[in-house]
């Protein structure tokens, strides 16, 4: 495991509770929220340790063995993280395209392999793809092989890309894809925009997918940027609202999740509500990680971490930590270490965020 370059206090470490409003015909209303007190003694949190740092605009950490690998969204950089913190250049990715959200997204490995999610040019135009390459050498030598084309032909745009990829307790690749600006395509079958699809690790749509011959695994979202499990297999994902809610949401497979028809909680029938809606200026959640029984959820302009308990995920506990009480600004992904640690991105150098010495970084939580 790489070890810590740098250990800061926590200056300020603030938990709240809140209580996601209930699922009624008239729609969700807001709830009182309990103080920071009854937060603490359920749950003992600590952001205490900065992992590695000088990253340009990152988007992706994902493990080979011990291994941190990371994207950079528009330099196209694989990198990884030393046993000292030090940030080694892996390989680039050719083709990516990087502009507005676009570029060099979600990372995966699996057996050996990385898998990539990126923006990338098609022949005087532009898609989302996932490509994999075998990962050569030793950890502090790493270096790629060959890509192999998983899917093409994903819709792209300046925004609203999607881009998280996972694999998930059954071996399958899940990836994220967002609606490129044509809201309505998300509630098309046919299209690839606005969905998760599920695939096999070699790009083909498995058996039991819920329409046969597709990769389409959900339907009716927006932009989803987070994907995790549970150890009962239960799925999660996190999903940027337009600008009333953003979600938490428990995916079933061949369930329609709403967009553009509804945005959170709406009781409408045919459609599947989030377990849990934040406004989008507290909020705008991209990645998850579940860690034990607790979904931990990266938010960028909201600027903080949501920690969510499995046993009631219509409450959250919210956290900012930073020296001087400042917060770290914009986090992008989160997701669980070998040691069973959390690994937390910072995302200020995006063109969206407050840059500050040492940017970006990433952070190191502890949950008690």
């Amino acid at each position: 495991m790489p070890k810590p370059t740098r250990t800061t206090a926590l200056a300020a470490l603030i938990a709240s509770v809140l209580v996601a409003a209930g699922c009624a015909s008239s729609g969700p209303t807001a709830t009182p929220v309990p103080t920071p007190e009854s937060a603490a003694s359920d749950v003992q949190a600590t952001l205490t340790t900065v992992v590695a740092s000088g990253l340009d605009a990152p988007w992706s950490i994902a493990f080979h063995g011990e291994t941190a690998l990371v994207s950079e969204r528009d330099s196209a950089r694989i990198v990884e993280i030393t046993p000292t913190g030090s940030v080694r250049e892996v390989g680039r990715i050719d083709g990516v395209r990087g502009g507005g959200e676009g570029g060099l997204l979600g990372l995966a490995v699996h057996d050996g392999m990385l898998y990539t999610y990126a923006t990338a040019d098609d022949g005087g135009g532009v898609e989302n793809r996932i490509e994999r390459r075998d990962l050569l050498g030793e950890p502090g030598s790493l270096a790629l092989g060959d890509a192999e084309t998983v899917i093409d032909g994903i819709p792209a745009a300046g925004n609203h890309n999607g881009g998280r990829i996972a694999f998930g307790p059954d071996g399958m690749l899940y990836a994220t894809t967002g609606d490129a600006g044509d809201r309505e395509s998300a509630q098309d079958p046919d299209a690839l925009s606005g969905k998760i699809l599920r695939l096999t690790p070699e790009g083909a749509v498995p058996d039991d997918n819920p329409t046969p011959g597709s990769p389409v695994y959900t339907l009716g979202h927006r932009n989803p940027q987070g994907i995790s499990w549970t150890d009962d297999g239960t799925m999660y994902a996190s999903e940027f609202g337009q600008d009333t809610w953003d979600e938490l949401n428990a995916i079933v497979a061949g369930e329609n999740y709403g967009w553009p028809e509804v945005e959170g909680i709406s009781g409408r029938e045919g459609f599947v509500d989030p377990v849990q809606q934040w406004a989008p200026s507290a909020a705008s959640p991209s990645g998850i990680a579940v860690a034990g029984d607790r979904i931990v959820i990266a938010n960028l302009r909201g600027e903080r971490l949501r920690i969510v308990p499995l046993a009631d995920t219509a409450t959250a506990f919210e956290m900012h930590g930073g020296e001087n009480g400042e917060g770290y600004g914009r986090l992008r992904d989160a997701v669980v270490a070998p040691d069973g640690s959390v690994w937390v991105l910072t995302n200020n150098t995006d063109g969206r965020g407050d840059p500050r010495d040492g940017d970006d970084r990433i952070l190191r939580l502890d949950l008690g």
